[in-house]
């Protein structure tokens, strides 16, 4: 087994031994902290949409994204357990940094080694959901380009619309339109998608979550994003261990879905600052 093989096979089981570790209850604060834990919404993030997670002022988050490159659906049993599931055949890495310059205003910068793509984008916390307010309310914009934001130029623009219930279950909407999302002679060049997915916490931090972004206009390739994953909040800390048919994580790869019958294994990491 190659070095960084067995690397990445040690995080990913020390992920998974502290799913069954006791965490400290985390401390109680005032209802309008925007820092105030929300248990039905971990994370930033689904898999690879977005949450309508609130950032308080001046605090930040860290978030890796790992995607193995083993197609899971297509290489035999025997090449899957030779190759570790996909830890010795190299991986899609997204990095994520995302920091609230004013109170519900959050930029965020990403960069991915999948067409060494660069996004910046911002997300709005518009509303929030209250007894007086049934659903929380995000918007989006973006621009990302690949080479290192030296072509291929997609802005984006859209919306996440959330509903926590109990403190258990999250639902999510987010319809996104991408623009240039063809780069050659296709007669569409942009492409509207609908990401829906939701979570749910079956233990006091253990999560589930589930997601999909089907096409409903424009330019489309491959079949619809989708993905799974098993979540674990440490304090701060969330390990998500995922399958999904794609590494996509900006938003002009969502909208070009995922490989035709591939899933891979990979995880997300994500560190609160705040």
């Amino acid at each position: 087994m190659h070095r960084n093989g067995r690397i990445q096979l040690v995080l990913v089981l020390l992920s998974l031994i502290g799913i069954l570790l006791p965490v400290a209850p985390a401390r109680a604060q005032e209802p309008h902290d925007d820092a105030t834990l929300d248990l039905a919404e971990p994370d930033f993030v689904l898999v690879n949409l977005p949450t309508t997670l609130r950032l308080p002022v001046r605090g930040g988050n860290f978030h890796l994204s790992h995607r193995f490159n083993e197609n899971l659906r297509q290489d035999s049993f025997s090449d899957q357990v030779s190759n570790l599931f996909g830890l010795d055949e190299g991986a899609n890495i997204g990095l994520e940094f995302r920091y609230a310059i004013v109170r519900h205003l959050q930029l965020v910068v990403q960069r991915t080694s999948l067409s060494r793509t660069i996004q910046f984008s911002a997300k709005c916390d518009a509303w929030h959901q209250r007894r007086s307010m049934p659903l929380s309310i995000s918007g989006l914009i973006s621009v990302e380009g690949d080479d290192s934001f030296g072509e291929h130029y997609a802005p984006a623009v859209g919306a996440v619309v959330s509903r926590t219930i109990a403190d258990r279950i999250g639902v999510y909407a987010a319809p996104v339109f991408v623009a240039n999302t063809s780069t050659g002679g296709a007669a569409h060049r942009n492409t509207a998608f609908i990401g829906i997915g939701g979570n749910v916490r079956v233990l006091s931090t253990v999560y589930l979550a589930v997601e999909a972004a089907p096409r409903v206009a424009g330019f489309a390739i491959g079949d619809p994003e989708f993905a799974f994953a098993v979540e674990k909040r440490v304090g701060a800390h969330t390990f998500a261990l995922t399958l999904s048919n794609g590494a996509a994580t900006t938003f002009r790869q969502l909208s070009h879905g995922g490989v035709p019958q591939g899933l891979y294994l990979g995880f997300n990491l994500s560190r609160k600052f705040f």
